[in-house]
């Protein structure tokens, strides 16, 4: 099995509005950029769209490790938030579970992926944390 290292990261200019989404996937030595972005979302559904994005993009089932500085995702994946809201229905304690479409698409993608999820400070000396977040930044302009 393949191991690709994929790095992911969303962004919006408010909360909704204009957003945009960057990821970096790795291959040995071959590196791949993708970015994309909507005129009206969320922070959340753009950071979710980013790993589905890159995790779509994989021709074949990969081993990935996969870092994003969305604790929204990394927590939703192992603390095993995901498995639960499927279970219930997608609902939580507190009400409906937001992003129900983008959290079924990330969990049919890791059902054909084997992917750990780790976390990384956004804004910090991660050079493709980084990089994911101009690309992210740059698509929310282009609905400005």
């Amino acid at each position: 099995m393949k191991k690709v290292i994929i790095y992911t990261d969303g962004a919006c200019s408010g909360n909704p509005g204009p957003g945009g989404w960057g990821a970096i996937l790795k291959y040995g030595e071959k590196m791949k950029e993708m970015s994309g972005g909507e005129a009206e979302t969320t922070n959340n559904r753009m950071e979710l769209t980013g790993v589905i994005a890159s995790l779509s993009a994989l021709k074949e089932p990969c081993e990935v490790t996969l870092y994003t500085d969305s604790q929204y995702i990394v927590n939703a994946i192992n603390e095993g938030w995901l498995k639960s809201w499927i279970a219930k229905g997608w609902k939580r304690k507190t009400g409906p579970v937001k992003n129900p479409d983008l959290w079924q698409k990330v969990y049919d993608l890791l059902q054909i992926h084997m992917v750990e999820f780790v976390w990384v400070k956004g804004h910090a000396e991660n050079p493709y944390n980084n990089r994911c977040d101009e690309m992210a930044v740059a698509e929310s302009h282009k609905f400005k």
